[in-house]
Order: structure tokens, then sequence, then C-alpha cells
């Protein structure tokens, strides 16, 4: 008799990634032959630096092919030490430079993520969600046996929440925050006195707080604020980072965690059994991403031109359509679009996700991937011709619905 496969309580309520859904689903369509424009993805669509390449072909040849550190190399870990140190010259309170022992590399930031919750988190734990988040979260938080809570944020307040509100949604089971500036979906940015009233509020509650800031660099203006900048003090922090979005490098799997040393302990402990080091050449590749700073900086300078230039033009491409609501982003490359009401569906963001890539072949994230069902995600990583065209189709689809309900 054949084995029927249980799943076990670990997983038994996972879902799939939805992002990785919708990218899987428009890679499928395009390789039947669909000319499908993909709104969905959320990774640049630019090539890794060349100095970044050569410096990784370079530690090939040298032998960078073996283990390593469980925690990563240790110039690595410095070189990170290093930069996540330079914004605390500017805090408003004085703080002791990062140490390389704070520090754990790990196979991308989804994995960082997932360490600080099994570190931090279990059984009867809450952890206060601001919503809409990246769909991860709530999984991540489900996997340590934790329960996560979503603080939904206003949209007059570009769908951030505030100290206020979380204090709301607490209970006596609450152990933590995850946070994200600049935002993934909405793209909105804490500025440095909302950050600090979160972080207050965390460290008198005895809350930790996972700050996810891997779009940190990708903003359009005023620099965004980094955690370890606002925060009176890093007892109660753990900052999240890597080097996938900002340089381009998201299929080099390296990011990192910024911790108290005794959290930094426990998640190498937990990683050693699971992973082990990231891949060594990654390493030396995120090692130049770091440290040639004057090549690093101008690419990045270069990557983010040309999304401040998308995201002018979607913007522009929407002024036709005044009824279409939206976050403007001020960091990441996403768009945030309200489509409530669409053809008086149960779930809005998914009925007109199904639509638009029926109708006008562009592929979007729903909103409900990211805790909000009344909102869709639309990425301009992509050209801004195709950007344009994409987020022209859908404002065609959403107020055609419009007209045929009215």
């Amino acid at each position: 008799m054949p084995q029927v496969f249980r799943p076990s309580d670990n997983i038994l309520r996972l879902k799939e990634s939805a992002t990785l859904a919708v990218a899987a689903k428009a890679r499928e369509l395009k390789a039947a032959g669909h000319s499908i424009i993909d709104l969905g993805a959320g990774e640049p669509d630019f090539d890794t630096p060349e100095f970044i390449r050569r410096a990784a072909a370079d530690a090939v040849e040298k032998g960078a092919t073996r283990y390593t550190p469980t925690e990563g190399i240790p110039a690595l870990r410095a070189a990170i030490a290093a930069s996540a140190s330079k914004p605390l010259e500017r805090a408003p309170a004085s703080h002791p430079a990062i140490t390389p022992a704070e520090v754990v590399v790990s196979s991308g930031s989804k994995q960082s993520l997932y360490n600080a919750c099994v570190a931090c988190f279990g059984p009867g734990d809450e952890v206060l969600v601001p919503t809409p988040a990246w769909t991860s979260y709530y999984e991540m938080v489900g996997l340590a046996r934790a329960t996560a809570v979503p603080v939904f944020g206003r949209q007059d307040n570009s769908l951030k929440v505030t100290a206020g509100q979380l204090a709301d949604a607490a209970t006596d089971r609450t152990r933590g925050i995850m946070i994200c500036s600049p935002s993934n979906p909405t793209g909105a940015v804490y500025e440095m006195e909302e950050l600090s009233e979160i972080l207050d509020l965390a460290e008198k509650r005895g809350w930790w707080v996972i700050s996810d800031e891997i779009y940190l660099r990708i903003v359009y203006g005023a620099p965004a604020p980094s955690s370890l900048e606002a925060t009176r003090s890093r007892d109660n922090l753990i900052v999240v980072s890597g080097v996938a979005k900002a340089y381009a490098m998201t299929g080099w799997r390296i990011g990192w965690t910024i911790s108290p040393a005794s959290v930094a302990r426990a998640m190498t402990a937990l990683q050693s059994h699971t992973t082990s080091n990231p891949a060594a050449v990654s390493q030396h590749a995120a090692l130049a991403a770091l440290t040639r700073t004057e090549e690093a900086d101008a690419a990045i300078a270069e990557m983010v031109a040309a999304f401040t230039r998308r995201k002018n033009a979607v913007l522009a491409a929407l002024q036709p359509y005044p009824s279409i609501r939206y976050i403007e982003p001020r960091g990441a490359f996403y768009l945030y679009m309200n489509v409530e009401g669409f053809e008086g569906a149960e779930d809005p963001g998914s009925a007109f996700a199904a639509r638009a890539l029926e109708r006008e072949q562009v592929a979007i994230v729903p909103g409900s991937a990211f805790g909000t069902p009344n909102w869709v995600r639309a990425s301009f990583a992509t050209s801004e011709s195709i950007a344009v065209e994409g987020i022209t189709r859908l404002a065609r689809c959403f107020t055609q619905s419009e007209g045929a309900t009215k």
C-alpha cells in the first residue's frame, strides 16, 4: 500500500509564497508563447555590477570554493559592521560601533528573517506585523510556532502604523514586532520620529524588533533612516539586510542580521544545523560590494536614477485615471493600488489580478498576499516603456469595470 503523505504540524498551515507563485505563472505563460507583461517581480532587472562579478571570479580562482565559518567569513562580517556603523554618527543617541560579533551572514535576507523569528519567538508568543507586509513574515512567524497579529495601517498614513496602534493591538502575549522600511509592498518609508516612537514602545514593553531594511538604499528623495540610528538601545533590536536589492544580487543569496551578540550566537547555532555557511563565492562577491564603495555607490546611484524615472513615468500614466487610488512610493520599486469594489468580489485584489492576467496579459500580485485584499502590487522593476504599458493596461482594466458596474 502506497505511503500517504500527511504534512506535519510544522507546515500544515503553510502557504506557498504568493510573490514567487506569480513569477512562476508568468514564466509558464511566457514559455507557452503568451506575451506577458510581468509586473509581479520583486527583483531589480539590472545585471550585477561588473566589478562584483569580477571579484567573484577572482575569488574562485584563489580557492573560495570550500566551507567557511557558519556565520560568514571574518572580512565580510567586519565590512558589514563597518558599513552599518556609519549611520550611527548622525543618530540622535550615542551608540557604540557595531562589531563583527553582532553579525551573522546567511543565504539571503529571507533566511536571516527566518533565523531571527525561530530564535526569538515560540509557542504562545504573538508578533505584531504592520500590515500590509511581505507575505513571508506571517509564514515565518507561524513556522516558529508563534502567532502573527496583523496591525493595519491607514491609507491617509501611506498604510504605515503608529506606535499607538501597535500598543492598542498588544496583549500580555506580545513578544515582538516585524517592520519593514522602505516597505514591501507599499514603498512607504517610516520617518525617524515614527521609527523612534515604535522602538521606544518596544523597549519599554520588552519586545523584540525585527527590522527588515533590504530596500534601505532604494529611496526617492531623503535617505530612509535605519532602526539602528533611530533606537535608544540595540539590546532588543535585530536588523536584517543584504545585497539582493540595492546591488542587483538577488541570485547570489547573501543576507545578514545585526543583533546583540548573544542573539547572534543563537542564530549561528541554528544555522549550523540548517544551511551552515552561505556560498563562499557569494560571500566574496558581497565583500567587494561593501568595500569597493566608490564603484558600488556609483552603480546604486545609476539604478536608483532609473527607478526614479520609472516611478515618475508610471505615476504620470495614472493621471488620466483619477479614480485609482495608490500609495506614492518613497522607496523600493512597487506601486500599491487600491481596487476595492472590483466587480463586487469578496477578494477584489485576487479577482482583479486574475482579470488583468486573462484580459490584459499583465501579471501582478494580489494584496491578499500582504494581508490587504482590497489592494494589488505592481512592480516597476522593468523597463520604463514596459512599466508604463503595464500600468496603463491595469488602469484601463479597472476603470472599464467601474463603468460596467455603474
